[in-house]
């Protein structure tokens, strides 16, 4: 009687126990590979993991959700809700990637995961696995660098390198540059060892100085961090503020448009500024027309380093109507920046000598007609009466 009952019971957790599953002959391939030949995967890819199966029952809202789990990883996809029916096979495809957490440990023990259920039904199958690090790997932990440098400053950068592959990284360099500003630093940073130990570390650090150019414009601009050997070439990037006052020059104007008569001379001023910590020298050529006269008062500037100077041109136009005319400001062969200006003349100009002639000739001629009218008059002959004594 304690046989039967202890035979029928197990027949009923059996039966229990089929019910529950949803699906049979379950077969797993990783990036085309097939169960017997899986055995390694490598931190960081994505795996293709195609899910064969044939359905027991007829059910709707079925998931298939595969899960990589390790002592220091975890990670797990799943796909929509779908329906099957007794007896059919299905093919279902994920893709996953492999967490990159092995820290210090180039590879370790993960279990792959694979789970077919609804509300009522669930069938789940395990396949073990070893993952590596890739052979060669490195990561850029840190690029250290202030947010904001003013243009002609020197920018610090930090650069922490790790090296995340399996095997040792030999004679790596480490290079620093802004693309977009032409500027770029490399630094040796030797062999950087696979595994932590007492005597070596795993990581080097390295610190680079970059100047940033004066004539570097207001913007965001990235600096890249590339770890190269014969095996590695990786880049990190990072994006920082570069501001500069004199971005859009280095010539200040305070007057663009002139007013005069005719035949009077313009001045225009502005102002060379040489923010860089280097002496230079401007060359300023104006430029002239058959009816408009340019000059500078100088041809050549020499502004000292952190100073500036200012320069004065002179137009004078011969005829009355609008002008426009280009200062152009040159640093050696190169063109710093092109000012244009504008004249208008009006009227013709008044000559104080020639007003003050004028003047003069006819003060001269109001004196002459009086004189002549003076002269013009003869003064009367008065009789003389005498008496007579008889």
């Amino acid at each position: 009687m304690v046989s039967f009952c202890t035979i029928a019971i197990a027949l009923f957790f059996l039966a229990s126990i089929s019910a529950t599953e949803l699906v049979d002959n379950i077969s797993i391939e990783v990036d085309g590979l097939a169960d017997h030949v899986i055995s390694e995967v490598t931190a960081g890819e994505t795996l293709e993991i195609k899910v064969s199966f044939t359905a027991l029952k007829n059910a709707s809202n079925v998931i298939l959700e595969v899960e990589l789990a390790g002592s220091r990883m975890h990670a797990e996809e799943q796909t929509s809700y779908f329906n099957v029916e007794a007896g059919v096979g299905y093919v279902k495809t994920i893709k996953l990637t492999v967490p990159y957490e092995l820290k210090d440990e180039v590879s370790d023990d993960l279990s792959l995961n694979v789970k077919l259920w609804n509300g009522d039904f669930e069938t789940e199958e395990s396949r073990d696995l070893r993952v590596q690090r890739p052979s060669y790997n490195a990561d850029v932990m840190s690029i250290e660098v202030s947010q904001t440098v003013v243009a002609g400053e020197i920018l610090l950068v930090d650069v922490v390198l790790k090296n995340i592959g399996y095997n040792d990284l030999d004679d790596t360099y480490i290079t620093v540059s802004i693309p977009a500003l032409g500027i770029e630093k490399t630094s040796y940073f030797g062999d950087i060892i696979a595994e932590e130990d007492d005597d070596n570390d795993d990581f080097a650090r390295g610190r680079f100085y970059l100047r940033i150019p004066y004539e570097a414009e207001d913007g965001i601009y990235t600096i890249e961090a590339k770890a190269s050997n014969d095996d590695l070439n990786i880049v990190e990037s990072k994006e920082i503020i570069v501001k500069n006052d004199f971005s859009n020059g280095n010539v200040i104007v305070t007057s663009f448009r002139k007013i005069v008569a005719t035949g009077e001379d313009a001045e225009y001023s502005f102002m060379l500024v040489n923010p860089t910590n280097q002496l230079k020298v401007y060359n300023i050529v104006t430029e002239s027309s058959d009816k408009l006269y340019t000059k500078a008062n100088t041809a050549v500037v020499a502004v000292p380093a952190g100073t500036s100077k200012t320069v004065i041109v002179t137009a004078n136009a011969a005829e009355e109507g609008e002008y426009t005319f280009n200062v152009n400001v040159l640093s050696g062969n190169e063109l710093e920046d092109v000012v244009t200006f504008s004249l208008n003349t009006e009227g013709s100009k008044i000559n104080p000598i020639a007003v003050l002639t004028v003047i003069l000739a006819i003060i001269f001629l109001v004196l002459l007609v009086v004189l002549i009218v003076l002269l013009g008059k003869k003064p009367q002959k008065s009789e003389e009466f005498g008496e007579s004594y008889y």
